[in-house]
């Protein structure tokens, strides 16, 4: 039930000691704007990361081959290893059913791509079809490779948004003629890929037609595939896990690398890099809530010492309304509604200085694995909630010292 005179009392009190309340209230608020600020930019941490890992398929593996550095079976260290295309034929067709996306690739280094007078050095790639969604690349006209391009060595390519811009200008270039290296190709798609310009300076052709016209024969360089989706995140990781291991055994037995050689055959698989940066954000959320409810804790342990010397000031007058009938819990809630009080409005302070920090300048921050640093506003009001609940707290062993104060000490006391 509200009552008036009960508020008239809290504020008379705030009022005669304003710069002790004041301070109290700084450190309470403080308290909770560190907390959410923290927590503002531990999301900022995940939002990045996110990005990051937009630029590709998020459960793709990549294999790559590199020089031994170890001897074994009677072959010397410093042997270059080249893949080719019959384990990745192996590959695909012995894990089939785990297999989502796939696509070897051949690689022709600064490849020179001209169309009428414009020309420039770009990454020409052979792919396969489902490239494009190991790149998580999206068309924005024509289409992409598909099986008969490979089947039948045509001479198509698809280009990259930076490169169609570059060379075709504000020209369509679907169906157009575009030299790589002198040779002819007909443009059929163009592409834009969420990595950025850096993506886009690609041109991807058939792998087959790649290795035939640049001399590839049956090399490839690299190796990209991603698994069928899993109910749950600790499941794809194992499979992957397994897929990995597997595949990088089949290799070093098939090019005789020894078992202990790291660096002839590598394997990247980001779902085991996704969840060490998520492990590193858990445990760096763990930290700002640690060093967020330590603070919050020094404030209520200030509203905790303000409410002793409080009740020492009050003795007397404690005294009187005990003399005069006063239930010990009447007692008690005086107490812990000026406890609750200034704990509540400085939570809310702190809470609205730190939400509106955040919202001013959290759009404008992009910096690398940080972007937009925002908070969840059920979050950040539970919070205050909790913070008020430690006021009570707080405010509850001094309020039970008042109340257990006989009337005849509280009436001597000085």
């Amino acid at each position: 039930m509200f009552n008036i005179e009960r508020w008239q009392e809290i504020f008379q009190t705030i009022a005669k000691n304003k710069l002790r309340t004041f301070l109290t209230g700084v450190s309470v608020a403080s308290g909770i704007f560190i907390l959410v600020i923290l927590l503002g930019f531990g999301q900022g941490m995940e939002n990045g990361i996110s990005k990051e890992f937009q630029n590709d398929a998020s459960n793709r593996i990549s294999v790559w081959s590199g020089v031994t550095t170890v001897e074994h079976k009677g072959l010397n260290p410093g042997r270059f290893i080249q893949m080719k295309n019959k384990d990745f034929e192996f590959i695909t067709k012995k894990y089939s059913d785990k297999i989502e996306n796939k696509s070897s690739l051949y690689r022709i280094w600064n490849g020179l791509a001209t169309h009428g007078k414009e020309s420039g050095s770009y990454r020409v790639e052979g792919v396969h079809p489902d490239y494009q969604f190991l790149e998580n690349e999206t068309l924005t006209a024509g289409r992409y490779l598909n099986q008969n391009d490979i089947d039948h060595n045509e001479k198509v390519v698809v280009l990259g948004h930076k490169v169609k811009r570059d060379l075709f200008k504000e020209e369509d270039a679907i169906g157009k003629q575009l030299q790589v290296s002198g040779v002819n190709f007909k443009v059929v798609g163009v592409y834009t890929d969420p990595g950025g310009e850096r993506e886009e300076a690609r041109i991807f052709l058939p792998i087959t037609t790649s290795q035939k016209v640049f001399n590839g024969g049956n090399i490839i360089r690299n190796m990209a595939f991603t698994l069928q989706p899993k109910e749950n995140f600790e499941e794809a990781l194992i499979e992957s896990e397994q897929f990995s291991a597997e595949i990088q055994d089949y290799l070093k037995q098939v090019h005789t690398i020894a078992p202990n050689d790291m660096s002839a055959i590598n394997v990247n698989n980001t779902l085991e890099q996704t969840k060490r940066f998520y492990d590193l954000i858990w445990m760096i959320r763990t930290f700002f809530w640690g060093v967020g409810i330590c603070t919050i804790i020094a404030g209520v342990v200030g509203v905790s010492n303000i409410m002793l010397i409080i009740v020492k000031e009050r003795t007397r007058e404690i005294g009187v309304r005990k003399a005069l009938g006063a239930q010990p819990w009447s007692i008690i809630g005086m107490i812990l509604h000026e406890s609750i009080f200034v704990t509540a409005i400085a939570g809310f302070t702190g809470l609205v200085f730190s939400m509106a920090l955040l919202e001013i300048i959290g759009p404008n921050i992009e910096m690398d694995y940080i972007l937009n640093p925002s908070v969840n506003f059920n979050v950040a009001i539970t919070t205050v909630f909790i913070l008020i609940i430690a006021g009570a707290i707080a405010g509850f062993f001094p309020a039970w010292r008042a109340a257990s104060i006989k009337p005849i000490e509280a009436l001597r006391d000085e």
